[in-house]
């Protein structure tokens, strides 16, 4: 018999909230919403689906559906079966959608209404729409689960494969064990103080980790969760508002999204206490725009990778303070700073981010060769250290200062520079909405591009008084569409096509 220590399993999160808030909100969606007692109800009845269908303890189960109310209930119920739950992106191509099947090997998937023959199509699993799974867990829930349906689960088995967004097309996913998940978990809401009063206006999909945490620590924190993923751009403050929100997660272009619609309005929403944001430094025109139009806002500042969810959070508290830091280690983790060798560096000098903890996951589905590159074991101990790839300093008092990932870091006419800094002075030109830079190549020489009304040459210029002469980039393009990936960051690989003129 296995130890069994339930408080470290996901779906203890959401029993937890039953016990001490059954009648409190639990989520919402454009259709409704449900408590946390009919949140369990549901995700229990899924359970039961689950086990009349032979999936069980270690079976992935891969859901591509839209983030909403029924999906955190696929969620917590995959949990409570011991499967594995692999949540997709709806607005996944067929071609990468092959690729991840083969390598997630499901038991079984759910798709959304009519995408039951594309699943069939490159899948040998057993493929259910979402209506006819619903329209069973309903009955279940009337009637009452079966207890027997749920299964022991130990801390150390998968929750979860999350599928990262890589640059190449071969798919890699991080397992993430329940132990892992709910640590990180526990220790976020801690440092950023989710409350049961708190409404968590959420835009992202939970086939991020950034929207799927965001579940998790809502229960955690008995707080409840707007899922609004599929919400129009032109009415965002509006759903904001109407939400009663508190807490709003963001990415630097959903931030520059709402700061550009709260100029417009004299109180946008006046309940948001706190901007989260991760995926890329926030610039800090945007940041200033934001304190402004919500007067007492927190702009908080992280750091992380799927690999160990969060390397650090800037306390909430301190979010004027070491405006150029990503903040401290999660409690109960540390971060170490490397050179090439793996030898610890001086304090403020830059090496390679090290994340070293409870949170760090242990590797890549299927990926033996990648995993021990990234998560190598340390010392007589074994400890095991996630090698982020990423760059930056420690100061005295144990801030992170992020410079930036290995691709990121070049050196041009004999001076070492990063495309951030680069971006950074770009996003502080008047009128440049969204810059990012791509470093030379063989191909071409250090190109900025901008979402602006500006000339070309009229950004250059305010660059050159803003940067050493060697840091200024040798072309700029202005876009009229600006592409993102379908977690809001920049997607360079297009950027990269535009510049070839392989889009052609």
């Amino acid at each position: 018999m296995r130890e069994h220590r339930p408080d470290s399993l996901v779906h203890t999160l959401l029993d937890e909230a039953v016990a001490s808030s059954p009648s409190a909100a639990a989520v919402a969606d454009a259709e409704g919403r449900w408590d946390y007692a009919r949140l369990d109800a549901y995700s229990r009845a899924f359970t039961d689906w689950l086990a009349e269908r032979g999936v069980g303890p270690g079976d992935r189960l891969v859901v591509q559906l839209p983030t909403n109310r029924e999906l955190t209930a696929l969620f917590y119920g995959a949990s409570r079966r011991g499967a594995v739950f692999v949540p997709l992106n709806p607005h996944m191509k067929p071609y990468h959608l092959r690729s991840v099947l083969e390598n997630a090997e499901p038991a079984l998937v759910v798709c959304a209404e009519g995408d039951r023959a594309t699943f069939e199509a490159v899948t040998g699993a057993p493929v259910h729409e979402f209506g006819g799974v619903w329209s069973e867990v309903e009955k279940t829930a009337d009637r009452g689960p079966r207890p027997e349906a749920a299964v022991d689960v130990a801390p150390e088995d998968p929750a979860v494969l999350v599928y990262t967004s890589g640059s190449t097309a071969a798919p890699k996913a991080v397992v993430c064990p329940h132990a892992q998940m709910v640590f990180a978990t526990r220790s976020m809401v801690q440092v950023l103080g989710y409350r049961p009063d708190d409404v968590v206006f959420c835009r992202f999909p939970m086939s991020w980790d950034y929207g799927l945490y965001k579940v998790l620590m809502c229960a955690a924190g008995r707080s409840e969760i707007v899922l609004a993923d599929g919400e129009s751009d032109l009415r965002l403050l509006t759903a904001v508002r109407e939400s009663g929100a508190t807490v709003v997660p963001i990415v630097p272009s959903l931030a520059a999204m709402i700061a550009t619609l709260a100029r417009r309005e004299e109180d946008p929403a006046p309940r948001v206490r706190m901007f989260t944001n991760t995926g890329a430094a926030l610039p800090q025109p945007v940041i200033e725009t934001l304190r402004a139009a919500f007067p007492g806002a927190r702009v908080v500042r992280q750091f992380g990778q799927t690999e160990c969810k969060r390397v650090s959070i800037m306390p909430p508290e301190e979010d004027r303070e070491r405006p150029d830091s990503v903040g401290r280690p999660l409690p109960g983790t540390r971060v170490l700073i490397v050179d090439e060798d793996g030898a610890p560096v001086p304090v403020g000098e830059t090496g390679e981010i090290v994340a070293v903890g409870p949170h760090v996951m242990p590797g890549y589905w299927r990926n033996p060769e990648v995993t021990a590159r990234t998560f190598r074991r340390h010392g007589p101990t074994g400890e095991l250290r996630l090698h982020t790839g990423d760059y930056g300093s420690l100061d005295a008092d144990g801030y992170l200062y992020f410079q930036g990932r290995r691709d990121d870091m070049f050196k041009r006419k004999g001076i070492r520079m990063s495309t951030l800094e680069i971006e950074a002075a770009a996003m502080d030109v008047p009128g440049v909405r969204a810059a990012a830079v791509l470093p030379p190549s063989d191909r071409h020489d250090l190109a900025l591009f901008v979402e602006s009304d500006l000339a070309p040459h009229t950004v250059l210029r305010e660059l050159a008084g803003r940067l050493e002469q060697q840091k200024v980039p040798a072309v700029c393009r202005v876009l009229a569409e600006w592409p993102l990936t379908l977690h809001g960051k920049n997607e360079k690989r297009r950027l990269a096509e535009l510049l070839d003129g392989s889009d052609q």
